[in-house]
C-alpha cells in the first residue's frame, strides 16, 4: 500500500499548540427533548457535572455523542453550549469529523474560535490517508484520529503519525501494542503543562490573561477621592514543558488496564459517559502504581460495561448515565429507547457502580 502525505513545506503556517492527552477523558452524550430537538440546557448540566469529576477532559460529539445524528447548525450549538459549561482546566475535544475535508475544516475553524483544545476526527469511510493529510494540513487545532473500530492498519497509523499536525489517535484496537509500535518514529513535541504535569488548556491561559488585564490598583482610582479596595491579582499561572511523542489512547472499555500497561497515554471509553468516577478509579489505581487494584476496579465494571455498551448501545449508555446523576434521555430516531425490561437490566447492572 502506498500512502501519500503532504510535504512539510506545503503545510499552512497556522500556529497551533500541542496538547497533553494523559488521563481519562469523558465522551459526553447529547441530550434530546422527547420530540427529538437538542436539549442544550441538559447538555450544560452534564458538562458542568462532568467538570467536577477528576477526569482530564471532556469529548463533545464523540462516540455516544451521536454526532452523526446532528445537523451542522445543531453541531455548532452543541459545541458552543458545552464550552460555556466546561471548567477551564478540562481538555475539551471537539468531535468534528465529516465525510468531506471542507466540511470538517469548517467545523474545526468554528471549534477553534470557541476555545476547544483538540479536533477529534473520525476515520472516514474511504481515503483515510488523503483525508487526514488534507485536514491536518489546514487545521487550526491539534488533530487526533478517532478510530474506535480499529479501521486503520499499522502501516496507515505509522504514516499518519509522521504528519506534523496529527498529534495522536484514540483506538479501539484489541492489540494496542501494535498501534503504539507503529507510531514509534513519530516526531516528538513539547507540550505546556502545570507543575504537576497536568495539561494546560487554552482556556486556562485565556482566563489568566483576562484577570491580569483587568486588574486596576486602588491608587490609580483614588485621584483625591475615597480609597478603593481592589483585590490583588491571582498569582501567575506556573507552567513547564513536557516532551511527548504520538499520543495513543484506548477507547476499549474492556481493555483499559491492558492499554495502560502497553504504554497508552490515556483512555476515552464509552462507559465513562455513564460512570466517570468508577472508570477513573481504574486509571487512578494504575497511575498510583497498583496494577492489581486497577485490574480489580476494571473487573468490577467489566460486565456492566459489556452488557450496556455492547448489548444495548447508546440507549443503554444514556439510561445508565441517568442512574449516576446525569441527564440521559432517549437517543435520536431511528435509534429506539430501552424497553422496561432493558431498563430493569441496566438498573441491576449499575447497582453499586453509581458515581
Amino acid at each position: 500500500m502506498v500512502l501519500l502525505l503532504m510535504p512539510s513545506t506545503a503545510i499552512k503556517r497556522i500556529k497551533i499548540k500541542a496538547m497533553l492527552l494523559d488521563g481519562l477523558h469523558i465522551p459526553a452524550t447529547t441530550p434530546f427533548y422527547s420530540d427529538g430537538r437538542v436539549y442544550l440546557r441538559k447538555l450544560e448540566h452534564n458538562v458542568a457535572r462532568y467538570s467536577m469529576t477528576p477526569a482530564a477532559g471532556i469529548a463533545i460529539l464523540a462516540g455516544p455523542g451521536e454526532a452523526e445524528m446532528l445537523s451542522d447548525t445543531e453541531t455548532r450549538d452543541v459545541l458552543a453550549t458545552a464550552v460555556g459549561a466546561a471548567a477551564p482546566e478540562k481538555v475539551l475535544w471537539a468531535g468534528v469529523g465529516r465525510p468531506s475535508v471542507a466540511a470538517t475544516l469548517d467545523l474545526i475553524h468554528y471549534a477553534a474560535g470557541l476555545g476547544y483544545d483538540v479536533a477529534l476526527v473520525r476515520v472516514p469511510a474511504v481515503g483515510a490517508s488523503v483525508y487526514f493529510s488534507a485536514v491536518a494540513d489546514a487545521s487550526e487545532l491539534p488533530v487526533v484520529i478517532f478510530d474506535p473500530e480499529s479501521a486503520l492498519d499499522p502501516e496507515e497509523v505509522s504514516h499518519l503519525s509522521l504528519h506534523a499536525r496529527i498529534f495522536g489517535i484514540v483506538s479501539g484496537a484489541s492489540n494496542i501494542v501494535a498501534v503504539i509500535a507503529a507510531s514509534a518514529k513519530a516526531p516528538r513535541r513539547d507540550v505546556v503543562v502545570t507543575p504537576v504535569f497536568s495539561a494546560v488548556t487554552g482556556r486556562m491561559q485565556a482566563t489568566q490573561s483576562t484577570e491580569a488585564a483587568t486588574f486596576v490598583s486602588a491608587g490609580s482610582l483614588a485621584d483625591g477621592g475615597a480609597a478603593v479596595a481592589v483585590a490583588p491579582p491571582k498569582p501567575a499561572l506556573k507552567t513547564r514543558t513536557r516532551n511527548v511523542g504520538f499520543q495513543v489512547l484506548s477507547s476499549s472499555d474492556a481493555g483499559m488496564v491492558d492499554a495502560l500497561a502497553a504504554g497508552a497515554q490515556g483512555l476515552l471509553t464509552t462507559f465513562t459517559a455513564s460512570a466517570p468516577q468508577a472508570c477513573h478509579e481504574v486509571y487512578a489505581a494504575w497511575k498510583d502504581g497498583d496494577p492489581k487494584l486497577a485490574a480489580e476496579k476494571q473487573a468490577r465494571i467489566a460486565a456492566p460495561a459489556a452488557e450496556i455498551v455492547e448489548g444495548l448501545g447508546i440507549a443503554g449508555v444514556k439510561y445508565a448515565a441517568e442512574l449516576t446523576g446525569y441527564y440521559g434521555g432517549k437517543p435520536r430516531l431511528p435509534r429506539l429507547p430501552l424497553t422496561a425490561d432493558q431498563r430493569a437490566e441496566v438498573e441491576r447492572r449499575m447497582y453499586g457502580i453509581r458515581s
